[in-house]
């Protein structure tokens, strides 16, 4: 088969016989396009390429810069936290106030300054500015000291000169108040929080102790149970078992009281054993809150023998609390007689003592502040204002040497259907005591009605003194005596020196002990029972407030000796309500909605 191609003149269709310029030009159209299409695409690429590549180079040093910033931070906190007053670093200029940090790829530049009182609890801002290469980021953070209801040094109590014993928390027995105990230190290494049946933990309680000992044993497994909120490890110490802190605290509570209110009291020395004291006495009248002082007073120390077993024992000074010691414990007391007369004695109202703590261009809210350069008696004679003692106002006193409580201490105003001070009610006391707060035991000048008569009266007073008596007067009572040839049962009356103390025994107040325990005195610890109750086998012994102690005070020895205790927390102290700002725990926390990070 053949096949024959012919071809025809290109005229013969109207076209030329040269190249075609129309197909040529579309094909070269069609390869500028694409040309440019891939370069657009090839740029775009470029462009995401170096856009992803830049953010990437700005989220990592804007994260550099925050992570700075942040860093920041936790030094200045750091840095609060080792400090023993932040009130007085900041009125001093301390310069740890301001610092910097730097990194291989960001630094950091912060500030502490106090920014403002709810009430009289500071508020600090800490600003933390970050840098990472053109970026800024800044973190500013108001901050506030942490506070607990029940604050403890150690969860033990002093049995001698050098030996403590763990004191537990008991079956039945429900504490509704957060509880902070710093890390004991033990080896080998116990648990700091010692438990005996299976009592309720309904706060927060945090411990200075880790979780685990050294071989990763966990103590905590067998009682975890017990805390129903939460229970935090390896938490900050609080301060009250430092001495250097306590004072630098007080020193700062004395230069900011009034100076006619700064109390140096002096004692007689024609008694054994004297003490300094000034006794305070707190009444409502015409609707006003009054004081009456009585600076000079000389309460008369009874120490029992050494070898007896009382639990009397205060944090010996100048050992860290690692020694204890032996007080004198109140028996009674004595007063000038001129008192009135001599300028000793007077009546003063609560608003006279109050003060606003000033620290540049900020201040707290007014309160009332007494500070005492030696001992301090709270509460007098029933028969004096004819009641407990009632407090309307707010007030802190501070006692350089020990805090006798010898009468009930109520606050003035409304209370919730628990018996708390309600959140709208203003009246606060704060008790702060370098020596120790206790409840006294009227019964050691008491007659012999079965309990043991240390000192049977009256009272002799030295001369130019006479005799105060506390609490209420005793109704007298039935003794055996020797008539003839036998015994005949007599009705005694009271003498003005047999008292005893209210059954419930209630102190609303801020308890701060920095020289031992919150408790009662004269509590027998391997014996049959010292103590002088109201109502037989024990009294209560109730407390609305808050309690920080720097070792566990001994109140009663359950059915033997002493109080039944009933703790509950007053949530208005933990807002600064109370004047002076005596607060000791060194972890710092942001406020609520108190944080704060932007960038520039």
């Amino acid at each position: 088969m053949r096949i024959t191609i012919k071809r025809f003149p290109a005229e013969k269709f109207g076209a030329s016989a040269g190249p075609s310029p129309g197909r040529d030009g579309f094909v070269l159209v069609l390869v500028i396009v694409s040309i440019i299409i891939l370069a657009v695409l090839g740029l775009g690429m470029l462009s995401v390429a170096y856009g992803v590549r830049h953010r990437a180079i700005k989220l990592k040093n804007e994260t550099a810069a925050m992570m700075a910033a942040e860093a920041g931070y936790e030094e200045a906190i750091f840095w609060m936290s080792q400090q023993q007053d932040m009130l007085s670093a900041i009125q001093k200029g301390t310069s740890g106030t301001r610092g910097a940090l730097g990194f291989p790829d960001s630094s950091c530049d912060y500030q502490i300054k106090l920014f403002a009182f709810v009430h009289s609890r500071p508020v600090y801002r800490v600003i933390s500015n970050g840098h990472g290469g053109i970026f800024d980021r800044t973190v500013e953070v108001y901050v506030v000291q942490a506070l607990s209801g029940w604050d403890m040094g150690m969860c033990r109590v002093p049995l001698g000169e050098n030996k403590t014993y763990p004191v537990n928390f008991a079956d039945g027995e429900i504490i509704n108040m957060r509880i902070h105990i710093n890390d004991f230190r033990d080896n080998p290494d116990e648990r700091d929080i010692y438990i005996d049946g299976e009592p309720r933990f309904l706060e927060l309680v945090t411990m200075g102790e880790s979780r685990y000992t050294g071989n990763d044993y966990d103590k905590y497994n067998a009682v975890m149970d017990f805390f129903e909120e939460a229970i935090y490890f390896n938490q900050p110490d609080c301060r009250i078992t430092d001495a250097a802190t306590v004072q630098s605290k007080l020193d700062r509570f004395r230069d900011s009281t009034k100076p006619q209110f700064v109390f140096v009291p002096q004692a007689s020395s024609d008694i054994t054993n004297p003490h300094a004291a000034v006794q305070l006495e707190f009444f409502v009248e015409g609707g006003v809150g009054k004081v009456r002082v009585t600076n000079d007073c000389t309460v008369l120390g009874y120490q029992r023998d050494k070898d007896d077993n009382t639990l009397d024992f205060k944090i010996k000074p100048g050992t860290d609390g690692e020694e204890s010691e032996r007080y004198d414990v109140y028996a009674y007391h004595f007063m000038p007689e001129n008192a009135e007369a001599g300028g000793s004695r007077s009546t003063r109202d609560i608003n006279d003592f109050y003060i606003s703590q000033v620290f540049g261009d900020v201040e707290s809210e007014l309160g009332g502040q007494i500070f005492v350069e030696g001992n301090v008696i709270i509460g007098g004679d029933l028969s004096v204002y004819n009641g407990d003692q009632v407090v309307k106002g707010r007030m802190t006193v501070v006692a350089t040497g020990n805090i006798w409580i010898v009468d009930s201490i109520l606050l003035d105003g409304g209370h919730d259907l628990e018996g708390l001070p309600s959140q709208d009610n203003p009246n606060v006391l704060g008790l702060i005591a370098q020596g120790v707060v206790k409840v006294v035991d009227p019964g050691v000048s008491g007659y012999d009605t079965g309990y043991k008569n240390y000192y049977p009266g009256p009272p002799e007073a030295p001369d130019g003194y006479k005799y105060v008596p506390i609490g209420r007067q005793d109704a007298g009572g039935w003794i055996l005596k020797r008539v003839g040839g036998g015994w005949v049962k007599v009705w005694q009356e009271a003498e003005e020196y047999d008292r005893h103390l209210p059954d419930p025994m209630v102190v609303e107040a801020a308890i701060t002990v920095g020289g031992g325990g919150w408790g009662a005195e004269n509590v027998e610890w391997n014996g049959y029972g010292n103590r002088k109750e109201a109502s037989s086998p024990q009294d209560d012994l109730v407390v609305h407030g808050t309690i920080t102690e720097a070792i566990r005070g001994v109140v009663g020895l359950v059915g033997r000796d002493g109080y039944l205790k009933h703790y509950y927390l007053d949530k208005r102290i933990l807002e600064g309500i109370l004047p002076g700002d005596i607060w000791l725990r060194s972890k710092y926390v942001p406020a609520p909605a108190g944080w704060h990070d932007y960038r520039h």
